[in-house]
């Protein structure tokens, strides 16, 4: 049964009061999962960012249980023997009995041990297992479903291994499994059938139905108590999946999940109100100097320039150094993900920067894997002139410099007509000549299998966006990036530091990955008020925008109220100016401490703890504390210069001469003022911010400040950030 309490994610701070101290070293805790190992979604990015910190808290204790695939395993996996004498029975046992079970070290930072199961080696057992499953559990599962089938054999070869293992124990064992999402949840709902002594943990990083409701273009958060659950799963035939997912939510000791906006839709749909909300992290990695992930956004903008460059040959009619970088990326999920308000959005941004007469060129880039064959044949081109181009002009570089060269040893001024010969302007003319091109810019890198029904190209041509000499907004397709692309040769992370703005209007997003990482690279996005990084961020920061955080109203506005909200977002970032945007990386990058697992890894810290004194009452003992502050964790609104064009005085990274000197920008007073606030990790035990002596010193400075400007203190976090000395401002926007 749920507790009559929860922890509210709106509590960071309250965290810091739970001095319960458990006694791990005899408890074993296995993290059970679908995607441990095996790349598929978002869960994988969860599992691999956590490890090390699960590591840390309990060591040698601590497996991860997912399935075995030989190709991923050999190159993420390194096979050893059990380290533990329990578990090398354990195996040994099942590998007897018809199992394959293998044991290693994934090699992620953290390198925890993985038991990977193959699941196909014991296929032979799937209808024996799904009759015992109808009988026991009164869950039937249909052949047809490949997954389903999957998760079931999954299900019992888990349930397999914790019984073993309990069984293998000299003394009573106090195991702990933590299961994700319902492709491992069957293997809870099978260790509480068979009374086994674990204590479960159950987390839902969104609900099945949940995700089928919102592709099918229903108003599905404002009539979440109206669903009839069993019919609509049945409809969709996703009926044995739900009950799976269900079971596992109702059986499990503690039920957690990922957000608040899915706590309630989880609450509605699989009937039980989660006892705890486990927001996702990152791992943060702060640099040692001074604003160097802006030197990292000047050196990824300049390759994704050099694409720019390549694709619009012939057409590029526009000034790459007023031209903004917007993207969207995720899964193929056209609705769900908000690309189809995104490009609505988009042309009405190009309507507005056309009637303005902008200078400013927006080019959106779309990174969503589909289905293609091969390289579009243009788009290759377009890269290939660029390289002659620019090997042409390098060639006649060179020449015009051995003649200058020659020229000044013999003591003698050249004459520019005999700098350049005849040869050299061939050259030239011939270079600009292959630059001419019929068509118009290709808006897709890729052959797309199905370019007559994609719903990206259809909506592309219905609003007519095909990168024409008049369009202000210029809209590129790509299916995937990688360091060894011929057209675009850079990874994601890169990718991400080289655009200005990441733009995800997420209908359904349970958490939210990409913003994160966007605000952890120190990139603002846009994000919904439907996802679980944006009901976060709303939560904890005053004024989101001025920290580069736009969230955007998809729950109580309609569709064309929200893109018009989108519209003025884009509109009113192209209209910053390059001093602005940089102000608002700096900001966005010091709210990175927010979504670092070292303040919520606590979370499952907490669920743990939970689900241990629920199942082994006698030995473990635990009573959480319901905090009602938010202090040390609230942002609010900067004092210093807004980011919106609309009240900001400056417009260049300089300040004139007659400007009132209490409106100019002090990055370092600003970024300490966030960080007096922010408290120490959880682990860490040193005296909070402000205790030392600099630290009371500088407090005094700011407080002061504030007096003699009739504005209120702030509270806020992160790091220092000063403008470098190594780079000008203009590589940096």
């Amino acid at each position: 049964m749920p507790l009559a309490r929860s922890i509210s994610v709106t509590s960071l701070s309250g965290l810091d009061e739970w001095d319960e101290e458990f006694e791990l070293e005899d408890a074993v805790l296995f993290e059970i999962a679908w995607e441990v190992a095996n790349k598929v979604g978002g869960i994988y990015t969860v599992i691999q960012t956590k490890a090390r910190l699960t590591c840390e808290e309990w060591g040698e204790n601590y497996f991860l249980v997912g399935p075995y695939t030989e190709s991923n395993v050999r190159t993420q996996v390194e096979l050893i023997e059990p380290t533990s004498a329990v578990l090398r029975r354990t195996i040994d046992k099942m590998n007897s009995s018809g199992c394959k079970v293998y044991f290693g070290r994934w090699l992620i930072e953290g390198s925890p041990y993985v038991i990977l199961l193959d699941v196909g080696f014991t296929a032979w057992s799937l209808d024996r297992w799904k009759s015992e499953l109808w009988e026991n559990c009164a869950i039937g599962v249909p052949w047809f479903d490949r997954e389903a089938n999957d998760a079931v054999l999954f299900g019992f070869l888990t349930a397999w291994l914790l019984g073993e293992y309990a069984a293998q124990c000299d003394e009573a064992p106090r195991i702990l499994a933590h299961f994700h999402e319902w492709l491992a949840g069957l293997g809870l709902v099978l260790c509480r059938q068979r009374h086994l002594p674990v204590a479960t943990i159950f987390t839902t990083h969104a609900t099945l139905l949940g995700r089928y409701l919102c592709a099918g273009n229903v108003d599905f958060y404002n009539n979440l108590a109206e669903f009839n659950v069993d019919k609509e799963a049945g409809d969709r035939q996703i009926y044995h999946r739900y009950c799976v997912e269900r079971a596992a939510a109702r059986c499990a000791h503690v039920f957690t999940t990922v957000s608040k906006i899915t706590a309630i839709e989880a609450e509605h749909l699989l009937k039980r109100k989660p006892d705890i909300v486990t927001p996702n992290g990152l791992n943060v990695k702060k640099f040692s100097a001074m604003h160097e992930f802006q030197n990292l956004h000047a050196t990824s903008k300049a390759r994704i320039q050099e694409f720019i460059r390549g694709h619009f040959y012939g057409h590029l009619d526009f000034n790459l150094d007023k031209t903004v970088f917007l993207f969207i990326a995720g899964r193929y999920e056209f609705s769900n993900k908000g690309a189809d308000i995104f490009l609505e959005a988009l042309a009405r941004l190009n309507y507005l920067l056309r009637v303005n007469h902008s200078e400013v060129t927006v080019i959106a880039f779309f990174i969503m894997p589909a289905r293609t064959n091969n390289f579009n044949v243009e788009t290759l081109k377009g890269q290939a002139v660029r390289k002659q181009l620019w090997d042409t002009a390098h060639t006649v570089k060179e020449r015009f410099g051995k003649k200058l060269y020659e020229s000044l040893l013999v003591g003698q001024l050249p004459e520019v007509s005999k700098l350049l010969d005849k040869e050299d302007f061939t050259m030239m003319k011939r270079a600009i000549f292959a630059t001419q091109r019929q068509g118009l810019p290709p808006v897709c890198t890729h052959n797309m299998l199905e370019d007559s029904t994609d719903p990206i190209l259809s909506c592309i041509r219905r609003i007519g966006l095909f990168n024409s000499a008049q369009d202000r907004v210029k809209v590129h397709t790509h299916s995937f990036l990688s360091s060894t692309s011929p057209l675009l040769p850079m990874d994601y992370e890169e990718f991400v530091r080289g655009c200005h703005l990441g733009v995800f209007p997420s209908y359904y997003e349970p958490w939210g990955y990409t913003p994160a990482e966007c605000t952890v690279m120190g990139i603002p996005s846009v994000s919904t008020n439907l996802s679980g990084f944006g009901c976060f961020m709303e939560e904890h920061i005053a004024d989101p925008s001025a920290y580069g955080i736009y969230i955007l109203d998809r729950r109580y506005r309609g569709v064309d109220e929200s893109c018009n909200q989108l519209t003025t977002f884009l509109f009113q970032f192209c209209q910053q100016s390059r001093r602005q945007r940089i102000i608002q990386r700096n900001r966005t990058e010091r709210l990175s401490d927010l979504l670092d697992w070292r303040y919520l890894g606590r979370y499952y810290v907490a669920a743990r703890h939970m689900a241990l004194a629920k199942a082994f009452p006698d030995q473990y003992m635990y009573e959480p504390h319901d905090p009602t502050s938010t202090s040390g964790f609230r942002y609010p609104r900067p004092a210093s210069v807004p980011p919106s064009p609309a009240h900001s005085l400056h417009s260049s990274p300089h300040h004139s001469e007659g400007e009132d000197e209490e409106e100019r920008y002090d990055e370092e007073l600003e970024a300490e003022k966030d960080r007096m606030n922010i408290r120490q990790p959880y682990r860490n035990k040193s005296p909070p911010c402000g205790s030392s002596p600099r630290d009371q010193k500088l407090s005094s400075q700011i407080i002061s400040t504030h007096v003699r400007q009739n504005k209120p203190s702030l509270v806020c976090v992160s790091s220092m950030v000063t403008p470098p000395q190594t780079l000008p401002w203009s590589v940096w926007c």
